[in-house]
């Protein structure tokens, strides 16, 4: 490594000096990285000793000594960084003596604070620091850094070996600590491999992780994988420099909108690229600290038990147990390790067999069997022998414990030697913030999510294939379904199934989303919808499969992708498709008479002349996905108004006015099958609105309020637009608005989508009063919406219209492709 050299001159001394000389390093695009971190340390270190020098000298003070610790300590100086700093001095016996070591620190903490520098400081004796330290892992964790700065050297050193004495005299009980303020920091701020917008200190695999990791290091207790973990730290220190220089800020979130500047700085092609290494340097250090974490805990537990074992057996040294568990492989101290009689060499399926035999019993594989796996296993034949394909369904299927495996042997590059293609989806970020996790780890997630339902499906080995490969066409360009089917196909036949099961398997990667996004965004009451999912789809048993998938896939996404309504609606449209697989033709939906409540509200709003509505809440009979009580889905908005021009965009914008979220909407005439009370016609021109809603947050709005504003509303007497506009210049206006540039709005005709309207497929950023435009564009275009489907994935909607022509029938193909247009223009 190279080393920067700064010098300053004697008149440089001062605050102005330094300043100068920092700012010339700052700028200094030929130096960056750990030279320019520890040539801003050398740069500090020169100045703090020429002021402690003068301070000292003027004060009268002796036997002091100015240390560096934390960050500073290892001379890791970031741009924005803190200034944590100790000044020791010898036991003061009078007043005079304290009030001149108070006055020598005066003159050290000032000329920083006036330079904007952010400081860390204390004034301590050294029984004072290792009191201090004894009570305070935190200050314990800062002094193991220590590094002298100016003054007596002796004070400082004796404060070293000190700290670094009691550090290893209490490793048994502080250690644990440290293990339990490691996981509690971890559970707060995530985990760095997979956040859009991580905390490159305080998460999981961050920077915190790697100095606990060089503490136990210096406990001599066990000590940590060093292939590639200070490449790995050095890399978030890279990051963390760029981050602090392209915001002039001490920060170390990587937001959004600072990766492209970050990534610029940094002479990376963009955005994705700086979180790809991000990633893989905090896998590294997570990986890492597991492995040293579960040695901690091997070495401490072996203590409290073998002095025990020892005295029982007349002091002699008890042999390991080591207990089988496949061929070639056992159990020892709780992980998983090769047989002696072991030969991976001769052994090509030896990796798999021990991965699987370590998911199955729920055991860690140990570091050194990975290692060696990994440098003497020879590759696995093409196609893979029988063997080889249950072993990865072995693993696969082991639920929540394949995990920890999976994360060993991609640490070590097993998953890339087995599984080529895995490279591409390798730590690569999702954009849209209703994934939780990277490419890669959400194809694991999935194949977990899959092992839980493998008692619903024919062939689970099909399942758990198909999970872990659903998403490989993410590597590539275009349409990832379309790709992902080519790459399964290909992955399929080397892994060794046959004919039929590879076609099966490149079905369900090609369709995975076939499901969910007919249920959400399409009519099932449409007989072309159903029929034209039953054509892709081909066959029960992949139906059958395809929706255990459907299921998997959404939930190991997130939150925000699957709910007992969106599962109701898949398992709805499942059983129409199964029937007509089945051979049952799909009739052409009946009209169906309207409920009481629906033509009590029809009958009162013919009578009044003016809307009539009722809110009443909807819930699901079956327990949520992730919990045991049922899942609201929101509220049961019904609306009867006497037909007339804008009720949509009215409805929408009113909703929009009182933080309303739509989920569905459905619109058609009123038909009631007898007269009013009064004698007159039944009334068929009242429109009817049956929609689910719910509260953005808060409570729910009032009906009355609801309906005086829908009146009002209709009647022209409330500015629904401009109400809409002053609320998001509002929201503009925000200071601490930090938002990502959307793309623009895409609105296109579904081919062959339906036989009764014409599908419009609107695909924009989801804003209030988005619902509210669309109904105004529509009305515009003079056609009429039959019913609305819409579908909210993070800040992406996907909404999908049913329309015809003044006549009730659909749109001819020209006139649909203008209204497409015309809709697309509005949003923009």
């Amino acid at each position: 490594m190279t080393s920067v050299e700064v010098t300053t001159e004697p008149s440089d001394s001062g605050p102005s000096g330094y300043a100068a000389a920092r700012l010339r390093l700052l700028q200094e695009k030929t130096q960056s990285g750990p030279p320019r971190r520890s040539g801003l340390a050398k740069l500090t270190d020169e100045w703090l000793e020429a002021l402690f020098t003068t301070a000292a000298r003027e004060t009268g003070v002796r036997g002091a000594a100015l240390v560096a610790v934390g960050g500073y300590g290892r001379g890791e100086l970031s741009p924005r960084s803190d200034l944590d700093l100790l000044l020791l001095h010898d036991e003061h016996t009078n007043k005079a003596e304290k009030g001149a070591v108070a006055a020598l620190a005066d003159r050290l903490w000032y000329p920083v604070w006036d330079l904007g520098l952010d400081l860390d400081h204390s004034v301590r004796t050294p029984a004072e620091a290792r009191k201090t330290a004894g009570e305070d892992l935190k200050v314990h964790l800062g002094l193991l850094d220590a590094r002298h700065v100016a003054g007596d050297l002796g004070v400082t050193a004796g404060l070293r070996t000190a700290v670094l004495a009691d550090w290893r005299n209490l490793a048994p009980k502080r250690l644990p600590e440290l293990h339990e303020l490691c996981q509690e920091r971890n559970v707060r701020q995530g985990e760095l491999q997979y956040l859009l917008e991580p905390d490159l200190k305080e998460a999981r695999g961050g920077l915190r992780d790697a100095t606990a990791l060089r503490a136990v290091a210096a406990s001599w207790l066990a000590d940590a994988p060093r292939e590639g973990l200070d490449a790995a730290r050095r890399r978030l220190l890279d990051v963390r420099d760029a981050l602090h220089l392209t915001t002039g800020r001490a920060t170390d979130r990587l937001a959004l909108q600072e990766q492209t500047q970050v990534a610029a700085e940094l002479g990376l092609l963009d955005a994705d690229t700086l979180l790809r290494e991000v990633y893989e340097a905090a896998r590294t250090i997570s990986y890492a600290s597991d492995v040293t974490w579960r040695e901690v805990n091997r070495v401490l537990r072996a203590r409290s038990v073998r002095p025990r074992l020892r005295a029982m057996l007349g002091g002699s040294k008890p042999a390991p147990e080591r207990t089988p568990l496949a061929e070639g492989v056992v159990e020892q101290d709780g992980e998983v390790v090769l047989a002696r009689t072991a030969r991976p060499e001769r052994d090509p399926v030896l990796p798999l067999r021990a991965a699987a035999a370590a998911a199955q019993s729920g055991l860690p594989i140990s570091l050194h069997a990975v290692r060696h796996l990994a440098t003497a296993a020879r590759p696995l034949p093409v196609p893979w022998p029988a063997e080889a394909r249950e072993e990865l369904i072995t693993l696969l299927g082991a639920g929540e414990a394949t995990v920890g495996v999976w994360e060993a042997l991609e640490a070590e590059g097993l998953i890339t030697q087995l599984l080529p293609d895995w490279e591409r989806v390798r730590c690569r970020p999702q954009r849209n913030p209703v994934h939780t996790w990277t490419v890669d780890r959400h194809l694991v997630e999935a194949t977990v999510r899959a092992s839980s339902l493998t008692r619903r499906v024919g062939r689970p080995d099909l399942l758990l294939i198909a999970a872990l490969l659903h998403d490989f066409g993410k590597g590539w360009p275009g349409d990832h379904s379309v790709a992902g089917e080519i790459i399964a196909r290909d992955i399929a036949t080397r892994i060794g199934f046959a004919g039929h099961d590879v076609a099966v398997i490149a079905a369900l990667v090609r369709h995975h989303l076939l499901l969910i996004e007919t249920a959400t965004r399409r009519d099932l009451d449409d007989p072309a919808t159903v029929r034209a999912v039953a054509d892709a789809v081909g066959a029960t048993g992949t139906l059958e499969l395809l929706h255990a998938l459907t299921e998997a896939d959404a939930l190991a996404t997130g939150p925000a992708a699957w709910s007992t309504w969106r599962a109701s609606l898949v398992t709805d449209l499942v059983k129409r498709v199964a029937a007509v697989l089945a051979g049952e033709a799909p009739a052409d939906p009946e009209p169906t008479a309207p409920s009481a409540d629906q033509e009590r509200l029809a009958i009162e709003a013919f009578r009044t002349g003016g809307p009539v509505l009722s809110l009443r809440a909807q819930t699901e009979g079956q327990p949520a996905a992730t919990g045991d009580e049922p899942e609201p889905l929101g509220v049961e908005l019904l609306i009867a108004v006497p037909d007339q021009p804008g009720v949509l965009p009215a409805v929408a914008g009113v909703l929009a006015m009182h933080r309303l979220t739509v989920r569905t909407a459905e619109l058609r005439s009123a038909e009631l099958p007898h007269p009013v009370a009064d004698g007159s016609a039944a009334p068929g021109d009242v429109l009817l609105l049956d929609w689910r809603v719910a509260a953005e947050y808060g409570s729910l709005p009032q009906a009355a309020r609801l309906r005086a504003d829908l009146v009002r509303a209709l009647d022209g007497s409330l500015d629904i637009p401009s109400r809409l506009e002053e609320r998001e210049r509002a929201y503009e206006k925000n200071p601490h608005r930090r938002g990502a540039q959307a793309p623009p709005p895409r609105v296109t005709v579904a081919p062959a989508g339906s036989r009764l309207a014409t599908v419009i497929e609107v695909r924009a950023q989801d804003a209030p009063g988005l619902l509210h435009r669309i109904g105004h564009a529509l009305e515009a275009a003079d056609v009429r919406v039959r019913s609305a489907h819409i579908s909210t994935l993070g800040a992406n909607a996907v909404d999908a219209f049913y329309v015809t022509g003044p006549d009730g029938a659909p749109l001819p193909e020209i006139e649909a492709t203008e209204v497409a247009r015309a809709l697309e223009g509005a949003l923009r």
